[in-house]
């Protein structure tokens, strides 16, 4: 039934886009006059387009109403808007109006098409309180960020509210080699970071558990509020609050459950999201802490403490679950991608702890919030420390097979590193384990060949019914106690006889010769 209606919402969606006067128009890549809401925060290119503008900016709207070839149409299509400079500051639920060119998008993306502006966008309608407060509040906390300089200005509202637009370039690239943009987004990390941050303060004031968790949820719905609930900070909210139950109550069964319910129904009410790598990498991501998070931090011994263990676990299982996927968005290996998440997994939270209590006291008490936005800069300057320094290193960025192949072997070698990490962690197991399969291949050799009586053949005496049947039956191996080591036996009659070596100078056997007058 899930199968059908999912299948049953996937083609009225193909429908939409692919039939009517829109899709007439994208196909015929006509000229239009557009007016459009926009769906989504504005995205920086970093490549100039066709037509040479290095200020490209990349902005998600739905179209409302579109006029070509004297037709005025109405819709309600996904569109990506590709303009200029002058779409920096579109905020998420204006109306806007503006002129360009339609295009098909490339096979595989969600959108109905691209538009492609030649003109300024034009406001028919502001945002609503609601929308237009979390675009002004990352706007403030970029400006405010810019002062300290440096990366840590263009990192911290990347880490903080998802906003990369001051990120600098090289540093961009350092963070890709090594695997750690996911700092860079508002993903369910950050989110877990904060849902379990209120869960545990509120367990501190001995709330009850479902206060608490009235409080909490809230806590993170104001945070959702605060970078903007666009539909992947959704998702990483819903995943990002799965995860934090299923570590906090040692169940990976419950967290499992949860997040096979989440998909099942964002699937129902998206099926476009089946599609999105950013939707696969996010569930692969919470399935690696949900399964194997937990297991190895009890892995771990017990003398490290909890948030130890925690910060290695939990970047680890999420890196090894997403590595086959993240091999078919870009074909290489990121040879120093763990042990840089590892290495930046303690400073994450308290910068993204410090930043959005910042964040939130910045229209109320600016002095407050920069005495907070301090440590935080500091600490993302070293995170960005951290990234440069392992994409400096040799060999940070290997080639890695494309395709199927190379997700297959990439989730061949993430199996195989989690079984080295329980080796790693498990040395008197390993010792047993070694002596055990030592003591079973002596066990097998000893019986290697069987054993076959000769007929007639009768044992001597001193000797053992095993050494009797290994002269009778040929050569075997025999293990010399107390010494560690095996030898070959050979059967012989109690004699000492010799191998039958060829001599450097025998003359080796007469050859006959034919008698005197024979033929």
């Amino acid at each position: 039934m899930l199968s059908v209606a999912a299948g049953a919402h996937a083609a009225v969606e193909s429908s939409r886009r692919h039939d009517g006067a829109i899709a007439e128009a994208v196909a015929a890549r006509a000229a239009v006059v557009a007016e459009v809401e926009v769906a989504g925060a504005p995205r920086r290119l970093r490549t100039p387009g066709a037509s040479g503008l290095a200020g490209r900016w990349a902005v998600p709207v739905t179209l409302k109403v579109v006029t070509f070839d004297g037709r005025r149409i109405a819709g309600d299509a996904r569109f990506v808007v590709m303009g200029g400079t002058a779409w920096e500051h579109a905020v998420p639920g204006q109306q806007l109006r503006t002129t360009g060119r339609l295009r098909a998008a490339a096979p595989g993306e969600p959108d109905a098409g691209i538009l492609s502006a030649s003109s300024a966008p034009t406001v028919l309608r502001g945002p609503g309180f609601w929308q237009q407060a979390p675009g002004g509040l990352r706007r403030s906390f970029t400006a405010a960020a810019a002062r300290f300089g440096g990366d840590a200005g263009g990192l911290l509202p990347g880490m903080v509210t998802g906003d990369t637009s001051a990120l600098n370039a090289e540093l961009e690239d350092a963070m890709k080699t090594v695997g750690m943009t996911h700092l860079t987004a508002v993903s369910g990390a950050n989110c877990s970071l904060i849902l379990g941050t209120l869960l545990l303060t509120a367990r501190t004031l001995r709330l009850p558990r479902v206060a608490a968790a009235a409080a909490s949820l809230a806590g993170l719905g104001l945070f959702v509020l605060m970078v903007g609930p666009e539909p992947s900070v959704l998702r990483a909210a819903l995943m990002g609050g799965i995860g934090v139950a299923s570590i906090a109550s040692g169940r990976a069964g419950r967290g499992l459950s949860l997040l096979c319910v989440a998909v099942i129904g964002l699937l129902l009410v998206q099926p476009v999201l089946a599609t999105s790598f950013g939707f696969v990498l996010s569930v692969l991501a919470t399935l690696g802490i949900v399964i194997a998070g937990r297991r190895i931090m009890d892995w771990i011994p017990a003398p490290v403490p909890r948030w130890a263990a925690g910060g290695v676990a939990v970047p680890l299982s999420a890196q090894l679950f997403c590595g086959p996927v993240i091999v078919l968005l870009q074909p290489q290996f990121g040879a120093y991608a763990v042990p840089a998440n590892v290495a930046a997994a303690a400073l994450v939270a308290p910068v993204t702890l410090l930043g959005t209590a910042a964040a939130a006291l910045l229209p109320v008490v600016p002095a407050a919030a920069e005495l907070l936005m301090a440590p935080a800069a500091a600490l993302a300057g070293a995170v960005a420390g951290i990234a440069r320094f392992f994409a400096a290193l040799p060999g940070a960025a290997l080639p890695w097979p494309e395709g199927g192949f190379g997700a297959a072997t990439m989730g061949i070698f993430s199996a195989t590193v989690l079984g080295m990490v329980w080796l790693a962690l498990h040395p008197a197991a390993v010792v047993r384990s070694s002596l055990a399969a030592h003591a079973w291949t002596v066990a097998v050799l000893a019986g290697w060949p069987p054993t076959m009586r000769a007929p007639g053949s009768v044992r001597r005496s001193g000797q053992t019914a095993r050494q009797a049947a290994r002269q009778s039956a040929g050569y075997g191996l025999e293990h010399r106690s107390g010494r560690g080591t095996l030898r070959v036996c050979k059967p012989t009659s109690g004699r000492n006889h010799e191998w039958l070596l060829p001599r450097p100078h025998d003359p080796g056997p007469r050859r006959r010769r034919a008698p005197p007058g024979a033929m």
